[in-house]
Order: C-alpha cells, then structure tokens, then sequence
C-alpha cells in the first residue's frame, strides 16, 4: 500500500466444481444457518427452467456456492459456472426467488450463451513459455521466472469469451508487495489475453501505536499468553521478523511463512511504542478484532467466510515496506518507511484489507478494470465504517484513509469527499474509468458512497473539513451512513458478481434499496441521485 499505488486486495478464482451439498447460508440479520439442499436445488431447477436467463448451451452447468435469506424467506444462492467441465472465469451468477418460491431473476454478466470450443490448440507448456517470455520483457515484477499452468478455462471476464491456459506467476512488485500475477493465453491462437494481479494492495488488552489502550482477548494463563482470540475464530497475529515471502510461497501459494505468533508473560501486549515489537501486533489484532465485530454486528457475517472462522494478521513484513495486503488467508502489514509512513496497521486499514477477504466470498469483483475499483471502494468504504463502528477516541473517525501512520502531512493515501485530492482518483465516471488503475477508479465508488451517507457541501467529521461537490452540478442530501452500508452490503452480498461494473453497481444498490427501504422511497431516490451526481447513470 503506497500513496501511489494504494491499498490492495485479492481477487481468487472460484473453486472447482463440486456436488450440491448442504450449504451454509447467511441470514439478514443473523448468524449462518444450514440451508436444506432442496433450497440450492430448486433453484438450480429455477435457473434450468429460465434457460434465456441461464444463458442455456450445451455443456454448461453449475455449481452451488453461498446462500443469502432474506428475513421473509426469500433466497439469493450464488452458482459458479462451468462448460465442458471448465470453469468459466466471471461466469458467477447469483438466482434470485422470493418468498414463495417464485423467480425473480438473476445477476450476473454474462451476456450470451458461452459458444465456445473447449479443445486447445496451444499446449499448456507453450502457454507457460508465453507468460516467462513476456515477464522477462516487463520490469513491472521482479524475480517472476517461475510458473504453474494451473488449468484450462474459459475466459468470460471481458465481452468475448475464449478458451484460456490460466498461468501464474510469483516475485515482487516494485513497492516490495507479493506478486501472484494471473495471465490468461489464448489456447487458440497463443496470444496472451489480460493478466490480474492476485496479491495487491492494508480479557488482555494492548497498548498500540495508534489506537491507545485497547481490550483484546487472548490465550493462556499465568505467565504464559498468546496474541490469540477464541472468541473470533481463533484470530492471531504474528511476528514476521521483517522476512519476507519466498518466491515458492508466491507462485503456488503455498509453503508460506507464518511468522512467529506473539506471546506475552502477562495479558499486556506492546507499550504503545515502536520500540516494542508487540504494539503494531496490539493495532493488527485490535483492527481485526473490530472488523470481525462490525461485519456481524451491522450485517449478520460470522467472519470473513461466514461460518465462525478467523484468519491471522502478519506485521512487520520486510524492510521499508509501505503496504498491507490480503492474499486469501491472512492480513499482512509492512513497516512503512519510518520517515514519511510508520507501520500500516491503523484501525481504517485493518478493516480495508479484512474486507478484501470478505468481497473475495462475496461478489468476488474481479482486481481489475471497473470491477477491480468497485473492489477498492468496497475496502475504502467498510474500513472506513470500521472506524466509525470502533467510535475510539484516539483515532476519530473520517472519510481519509490511513492518516494515523501519515507521519508528515496526516492526510492518508486516499479520502472519499475528494478522492481527485490526491492528484490520481477519479471524481467522475468516464468511459475510460475502466482502464484506470484500480486504487484511482475506486474514487467514483468512494465518492459515491459519500454523498450517500453524508451529502454534498462542508462539514466537519472527526475534527476533519469534508467537502464534497458533484460532477453534475447538483446538491444531494445523504441518508446516513447506517443506512448507506446496508444498501452496499445488500448489493455487494445479493446483486454483485465477479464483472459488475459501475453501471452494474448502480442496479445492484438501487435493487438493494428497493428491498431494505421500498421503490420509490427516500433512500431509493437517493441512491441514484448520488449515483448521477459521479455521472453513473
């Protein structure tokens, strides 16, 4: 995470196909609860009886993912796709049926039958060839010369479909920060498609760097505790020691290194000082801590997967390093440079990176192009909620992200009333969003939610001058933050797949509206008025 880069998220392929089991679901207001197999099932035979709503062709079937009901019993089951038995990248759709059982669309991107030949022309050792050959040209990652041909797929993440070799490839990218890079190679003709990045930019108590003294549940008795909560899935946070990723860790994602968990030989970790090693561990696990309390508290998500189990945080990760990031299963936060950012574990940027986590099993919004800065905003926006939820008196909350570890100008990498304000963000929708580094077209997103839950106009939050114009002139009156993440929670967890774009967020919130607070209501009216005023429309 740098001021020119940003914060990072990770966005996984979907998992391969398996049968339709009992599933977990996630209620409106609750904890997850098992779902019967009949509720996946009729609505696979829902989506099979609407075959123009499938996209219907020969070889194509799905596969059950989440489960979302609604208070009145009305069900959202989301389903990966697959052709031929390949899995299709962005082919994730989400069946929606109402409270009898009745149809009631779907969502997704896709936008016509899949036809597309499932027999590759180009061996998957050419295509990895490909890939090497094309990262040795580039300066974008360095040690990037090792490679796994994971499968073969089809590509439905851009507007033509084609039949790809998915090969990865691991090293660094420039700011320091764990590359897992994604290329897809036409298994036709060779060519190379489009790459992703798949890492990208983050009853004790402790005594933290930002914070102040926090409570923090932890593990053992005596003289002997670790920096581990049962209470929230088991959530611990480690030392990394300032090493950093092995090259194998990268490219497989696996055989990574855990770091050493902290211990203490009383229920106090760090002394609120750098000097302690412990006190960025006390930010780590404190932001975890209440990112893991807002998700469920305000929207009824039982972690990061919805079904009880916590992660783990990583701190002092390399050497000057000014980023944090989220690559599947953990959080990791680097040290900052110590001249212009300390270490990146405040509270914003704690819930920034764990939301990474929950969009990836969510909407799973593709790292790249309009989804990839919907992905940001995503992040921005619940980090930021984060902060209001913690309502902690040492770091008032506010629309910029990451000021308390902005050693000089406390300004952060990014705020939401003003993202241009930071030289890169886009105010404004354009047709060449899509093609704008992801961390400057979350500025729309960002934007958007502002005027939301706040409006238009001057005002002071958290002892912070916020302004905020609109791209189309006009003034808008904000319905509030509460009622604001609702709808963009709704949105993200019901109507958003993997490709939504801005246009495509803009349906998703009004849709979400629409069920929280009814068509035509205050709160409707103002989702789209705030929409226009960042030119969505």
């Amino acid at each position: 995470m740098r001021r020119t880069a940003g914060l990072a998220a990770l966005a996984v392929a979907a998992a391969t196909a398996a049968a339709l089991p009992l599933t977990t679901a996630s209620t409106a207001q609750g904890a997850p609860a098992v779902v019967r197999a009949d509720v996946v099932s009729d609505a696979l035979a829902a989506l099979q009886r609407h075959p123009g709503a499938a996209r219907s062709t020969a070889g194509q079937a799905f596969v059950a993912g989440t489960t979302l009901v609604d208070p009145d019993g009305s069900t959202h089951v989301r389903f990966d796709r697959t052709l031929d038995g390949l899995r299709v990248v962005g082919g994730d759709l989400v069946v929606h049926r109402d409270a009898s059982g009745g149809w009631d669309g779907v969502s997704q991107t896709v936008a016509a039958p899949l036809t597309v030949g499932t027999d590759a022309s180009i061996a998957k050792s050419a295509a990895t060839r490909t890939v090497l050959a094309r990262s040795a040209r580039t300066a974008a990652v360095r040690g990037d010369d090792r490679a796994e041909a994971r499968e073969l797929v089809v590509d439905a993440a851009r507007a033509t479909p084609r039949l790809a070799w998915e090969v990865v490839t691991g090293g660094t990218q420039a700011d320091g920060t764990p590359s897992r890079l994604a290329t897809y190679v036409d298994a036709r003709t060779g060519m190379v498609i489009r790459s992703e990045e798949q890492v990208v930019n983050v009853d004790g108590q402790g005594q933290t760097l930002y914070s102040g003294t926090v409570p923090l549940q932890v593990s053992g008795s005596g003289t002997a505790y670790t920096l581990k909560d049962a209470t929230r899935g088991g959530t611990y946070t480690t030392d990394m020691k300032n090493a950093e990723d092995s090259i194998f860790c990268q490219v497989f994602g696996a055989g990574c290194s855990t770091g050493t968990t902290f211990t203490s030989t009383s229920t106090t970790f760090g002394n609120g000082q750098t000097s302690n090693r412990a006190s960025a561990g006390a930010d780590a696990q404190y932001g975890s801590d209440v990112t893991w309390d807002y998700f469920k508290a305000v929207h009824g998500r039982n972690g990061i997967w919805n079904d009880g189990r916590g992660s783990y945080n990583r701190v002092h990760y390399g050497n000057g390093y000014v980023n944090a990031f989220w690559d599947g299963s953990k959080m990791t936060y680097g040290d900052g440079d110590g001249v212009d950012f300390g270490p990146l574990v405040s509270l914003d940027v704690a819930g920034h990176e764990m939301t990474h986590g929950v969009t990836e099993n969510s909407a799973n919004l593709t790292y790249s192009g309009e989804s990839g800065g919907l992905n940001e905003a995503t992040s921005d926006i619940f980090g930021t909620l984060v902060e209001f939820h913690a309502a902690n008196a040492n770091d008032p909350a506010d629309y910029l992200i990451g000021e308390e570890f902005d050693l000089k100008e406390h300004v952060g990498f990014r705020r939401m009333d003003r993202p241009s304000s930071d030289g890169s963000s886009l105010d404004c929708w354009s047709s060449t969003a899509k093609d704008v580094d992801v961390h400057y077209s979350s500025g729309i997103g960002n934007h958007f939610f502002y005027l939301l839950a706040e409006g238009s106009g001057t005002k002071t939050i958290g002892g912070v001058s916020h302004s905020s114009t609109t791209c189309n002139g006009s003034s808008v009156t904000g319905i509030g933050r509460d009622a604001a993440a609702s709808i963009w929670y709704r949105a993200l967890a019901v109507y958003m797949t993997s490709g939504t774009t801005y246009a495509g967020a803009r349906t998703a919130t009004l849709d979400a509206a629409r069920d929280l607070y009814g068509a035509g209501s205050a709160q409707h009216n103002a989702v789209a008025a705030a929409w226009s005023a960042v030119s969505v429309g």
